[in-house]
């Protein structure tokens, strides 16, 4: 197991850095399904004592993340496609109401912010086409172009100001940031227009967004996301290995 994710804790909360640690580790693949982990080589891992361990162990067989072989041993729990599909639609409607919240409390400062973020990916898109049309390829530009969505998707979420709304939408993600970027890239890779149909969707966001129209923004958000984990659940997972955030 590399130690990309499980590094020393340090601060006063101890057992709620150990369970986001352990379940980066989980959600990036550096713990895999079906391996088994125990209490103490966690927190060997992490420079803790078991105690913290033993909360964040707890919290994540809560969340079906880990489950129970022994009396001091664990599991990564491993998803059934009905398991998959069933958080992929809570992911979904979470999302959707993190887009309806943001509608209602959004300022004109993070608005112009999405703007900006919109503006700088229309210059990577062309820059993009720009590469395939030469014969080149983009995957720089690819890459600062699904950075510059994560950060757009980060805005709306701070747009909502309901931090419990985006802390459970951070606990039921089907993939990590890592994860799902790796993804892209590589059905991208195959695929020089996959996901760009969706794109045109953000700037409508915005819109929705600045009228103070929260079931056009929640609808946006909702067609958008499902289409987008649909497509990445039907593909295969990404060859590249995935580095923690």
């Amino acid at each position: 197991m590399a130690d990309t994710t499980l590094q020393g804790l340090t601060t006063s909360t101890l057992a709620d850095r150990a369970y986001r640690a352990i379940r980066d580790a989980i959600t990036t693949g550096e713990l895999r399904p079906g391996q088994k982990v125990t209490e103490r080589g966690l927190a060997e891992r992490l420079s803790v004592s078991p105690t913290p361990v033993r909360e964040a162990i707890r919290r994540l067989e809560q969340d079906g993340l880990l489950e129970r072989t022994g009396p001091r041993t664990v599991q990564v729990a491993t998803f059934g496609d009905v398991a998959v599909q069933d958080l992929a639609e809570v992911e979904v409607a979470l999302r959707g109401m993190v887009a309806r919240f943001a509608a209602r409390r959004a300022t004109p400062e993070q608005l112009d912010r999405l703007d900006a973020i919109l503006d700088e990916a229309d210059d990577l898109l062309i820059l993009i086409k720009q590469r395939h049309q030469g014969g080149q390829q983009p995957s720089r530009h690819l890459g600062r172009l699904l950075d510059a969505m994560q950060r757009f998707n980060e805005v709306v979420e701070s747009c909502a100001g309901n931090p419990v709304l985006v802390r459970l939408l951070d606990q039921t993600r089907v993939f990590s940031w890592p994860e799902r970027r790796a993804r892209l890239l590589e059905r991208i890779s195959h695929d020089a227009e996959f996901g760009l149909h969706r794109y045109t969707s953000h700037r409508a966001l915005v819109r929705a967004l600045r009228a103070g129209d929260s079931a056009a923004a929640e609808a946006l958000v909702i067609d958008d996301a499902r289409g987008g984990l649909g497509d990445l659940l039907a593909a295969p997972a990404a060859k590249a290995s995935v580095a923690s955030p």
